[in-house]
């Protein structure tokens, strides 16, 4: 057995808003649902959240059109409040993200471990989607 270490795909976004605000949407069920997608014809129709170390997550994620659907889900390992959260995929993978502040802005860097099916470009450009998606959300 092979152990090939994963590549991993990091993306960024900067909002225009506190790390306290940018936390609350990002972590807080009732904001998920609305940001959650990476396109419009994506929604996100339930959403679990429980935010602690050795807490789980799932996210339902749908078509509109009921063509599609998966769960996308993990294990948290890390949640440091306004900083870091740390969580492992269902599928084994790991996933980064850190929130840093300067000056009422707060910087978001999300680092994940690629899956094998598709492209580094296409996951990278589908997290991305789902990054500015937040972005929109939260400078409204």
């Amino acid at each position: 057995m092979s152990s090939n270490p994963k590549s991993v795909i990091t993306i960024k976004a900067t909002v225009k808003t506190t790390v306290e605000k940018v936390w609350s949407q990002w972590t807080d069920t009732s904001h998920i649902i609305h940001w959650n997608n990476a396109s419009d014809d994506w929604h996100t129709t339930k959403a679990e959240n429980d935010l602690r170390p050795g807490g789980k997550f799932l996210y339902r994620m749908e078509a509109k059109d009921g063509s599609m659907g998966f769960d996308f889900s993990g294990l948290y390992s890390i949640v440091e409040t306004f900083k870091t959260i740390k969580y492992t995929l269902d599928d084994g993978r790991k996933v980064e993200i850190s929130f840093s502040e300067n000056a009422g802005m707060t910087d978001i860097v999300e680092s994940f471990e690629a899956e094998d099916m598709n492209s580094i470009e296409m996951q990278s450009a589908g997290w991305q989607a789902i990054l500015d998606n937040f972005k929109k959300y939260a400078n409204k």
